[in-house]
């Protein structure tokens, strides 16, 4: 069979309530040479019957709940395209999304990430980032070290990329996007299209954000992570250094005001370390 284009690898888990709309925004593309893979990490509710009517326009993956990086790295593991996409279930793409990248792309051969702009859908009303959450071209270390500035369901890069970079972190539980693209973001320049070509939907109760508290902790571990195996210059490890005991002081201060006083311990003693 010829290899797709593009594999287009959607995770999801007890969506089906959003997974129809972000499925038909993916078929409608004006590309239509790409693979639809769809991981569904162990749904309990109307997913597999909802899947079950898109028959052969979709690949089907299912395995038992393992989180969202498992199944983002499953999907991997099968995708057969030159190029590879994600979308988060709750997320929907504009028409011209992949036609749009893969035009870069053709314009630099040699990039490794394209990502584009978004419009962003709170509790059902479009919001504004804020400044912090500007996007940038380039070397994107000093910018992703703050938060995530890549969403998962923008990005496109070459079936290499992952061989170059390694795969999703499946013992993050959350941030692992914010800890690939900081690993990433060492490795080569990214490539921002800054055109809004998906719509981020947020705000509803099952958001891994809403779930679990705290989330600069996931992001000190990635930070953690790329000081003790990564190759950093001088300026990088300051930033990181300089970005992991901001974050650690904010956590300790948190851990204090809620009487946790061996986990407010464990950070002051991460930031003496570094």
């Amino acid at each position: 069979m010829q290899h797709p284009l593009v594999s287009v690898i959607v995770p999801t888990f007890n969506r089906a309530h959003s997974l129809v709309r972000c499925l038909d925004s993916i078929l409608q593309q004006s590309v239509s040479d790409f693979e639809l893979i769809v991981v569904d990490d162990g749904s309990d509710d109307a997913t597999p019957q909802t899947l079950a009517a898109y028959d052969h326009r979709v690949n089907v993956l299912r395995q038992e709940n393992k989180g969202v990086a498992a199944a983002r790295n499953a999907g991997i593991a099968v995708a057969r395209g030159q190029y590879l996409a994600f979308c988060d279930s709750d997320d929907l793409w504009h028409a011209e999304k992949l036609a749009k990248q893969l035009r870069l792309f053709a314009e630099i051969p040699a990039a490794m990430l394209c990502y584009t702009d978004e419009i962003w859908i709170r509790n059902g009303r479009r919001v504004n980032p804020c400044k912090r959450h500007g996007k940038m071209s380039g070397w994107a270390f000093a910018k992703c070290l703050d938060m995530c500035i890549v969403s998962p369901s923008s990005v496109m890069m070459p079936c290499t990329f992952f061989a170059q970079v390694g795969l999703f972190d499946e013992q993050m539980t959350v941030c692992e996007d914010y800890d690939l693209w900081l690993r990433s973001s060492l490795l080569f320049p990214f490539h921002f299209i800054p055109e809004p070509l998906i719509i981020k939907h947020g705000g509803h109760s099952d958001q891994l954000s809403h779930k679990y508290w705290g989330m600069d902790r996931y992001r000190v571990a990635a930070i953690v992570k790329c000081l003790e195996t990564a190759q950093l210059g001088q300026e990088q490890r300051q930033l990181a250094i300089a970005t992991l005991v901001q974050k650690c002081n904010i956590l300790a201060n948190g851990a204090e005001k809620r009487g946790r006083s061996e986990e407010a311990a464990a950070y002051h003693a991460l930031m003496q370390r570094w």
